[in-house]
């Protein structure tokens, strides 16, 4: 079993650091799933043998790191569930971007257009019948020898919301993001995405609870210094 990163964990939550190349549940490729990885490490933790129960509420793309979120128990999932849908949940990424980027910040309102079959994202016409809306805030933290550090905050979820807002939206794709522009891929398959903070309620205590996501140890992340800090707290 891979080593397990662990955020948050209480009776009714379990938040966790998604490694690059994991995919969150299982897929077809059969690699192992941070859902069985986290399903086997609260097994050894409470010591019980059986089947335990892990909702998933949300997901990260394979390439990206960061913090997911999952449930212990159906009541929690199914609250946490209203709260992504309601889009209660606050979400914060960084993102290093090939290209500089002008200082700023603002709102990149998409419409987009998943093509199933090549599992990737296009931004169309909103008169596309195919089409969903997808809105993402965006500010320029740094720019540093041709690259960007940028925070993106979506109001949607949309898949590969974050990687068309870069490429078509900001005119800059994510590092090593092949799929969407990029030039060369990273040396862990990675891309330069990750989920840093999740703002939520807590499904029971309904007290705010901020998860927060140290930045992954490689070399396109540590230049910046380290701008998520690890753990969760109530606030």
């Amino acid at each position: 079993m891979a080593a397990l990163e662990v955020l948050l964990f209480d009776n009714h939550l379990l938040a966790v650091a998604k490694p690059a190349g994991v995919p969150v549940v299982p897929d077809a490729s059969g690699d192992e799933s941070l859902l069985e990885i986290a399903k086997a490490w609260l097994r050894s933790e409470l010591a019980k043998p059986g089947a335990v129960f892990l909702g998933v509420v949300h997901r990260l793309d394979r390439p990206v790191t960061g913090a997911v979120l999952f449930a212990r128990t159906s009541k929690a999932a199914a609250r946490l569930s209203e709260q992504f849908r309601s889009r209660a949940v606050r979400k914060t990424y960084l993102a290093v971007l090939e290209g500089e980027v002008a200082d700023g910040a603002g709102e990149i309102v998409q419409w987009l257009v998943k093509d199933e079959r090549a599992n990737r994202v296009r931004a169309a016409s909103s008169r596309s019948p195919d089409a969903r809306q997808a809105t993402t805030s965006w500010s320029v933290t740094e720019r540093l020898r041709g690259r960007t550090l940028v925070r993106f905050e979506p109001a949607t979820g949309r898949p590969h919301q974050l990687r068309v807002a870069a490429a078509d939206g900001l005119g800059a794709p994510i590092l090593g993001d092949l799929k969407y522009g990029a030039e060369r891929a990273l040396s862990d398959r990675s891309i330069a995405l990750h989920a840093a903070h999740l703002a939520i309620l807590h499904p029971t205590r309904r007290a705010p609870i901020e998860i927060r996501c140290p930045l992954p140890r490689a070399p396109w992340w540590s230049e910046w210094g380290r701008d998520a800090t690890s753990g969760a707290r109530e606030v």
